[in-house]
């Protein structure tokens, strides 16, 4: 794709975010790939505003960013995760041992679509796309 030019910027630290936004801030970008990290979490507010403010089509694996301004998300579905969690907490509580349990991974993602924020865009989201979300913010 002619004009298009990807860059990554790895935070470590959470000092490190303000400077890494401000960045994001001041460069030419027409949209952000978050992925999520302990630190985006904290900070999710300070890029959902971010996205508004520069008019950024952005998307990320946490729909709370979602919730708050983002365009869309894809990722894992937290509320499940967090429900078969108890289920191995009740199973350690009445004896299990913990190093039998199978390990599992996440096994339900949720596509979350903010409508309004496409429209303050401008975009269209395909009506495939949109009957396809689990959720679509209004």
């Amino acid at each position: 794709m002619s004009g298009l030019t990807l860059h990554s910027v790895p935070i470590r630290a959470l000092k490190e975010f303000d400077d890494v936004l401000a960045a994001v801030a001041g460069a030419r970008a027409d949209g952000l790939l978050v992925l999520g990290d302990e630190f985006i979490f904290v900070k999710r507010k300070l890029i959902a505003d971010l996205t508004i403010q520069k008019r950024l089509v952005a998307v990320t694996q946490n729909r709370e960013i979602t919730d708050l301004g983002v365009l869309m998300s894809y990722g894992v579905d937290f509320a499940d995760i967090y429900r078969r969690a108890a289920s191995y907490v009740d199973r350690i509580l009445k004896g299990a041992n913990p190093g039998d349990l199978p390990f599992e991974q996440p096994t339900k993602f949720e596509l979350v679509i903010n409508l309004k924020t496409a429209k303050a865009l401008g975009l269209t989201i395909p009506q495939s796309l949109l009957l396809r979300a689990d959720e679509v913010i209004q």
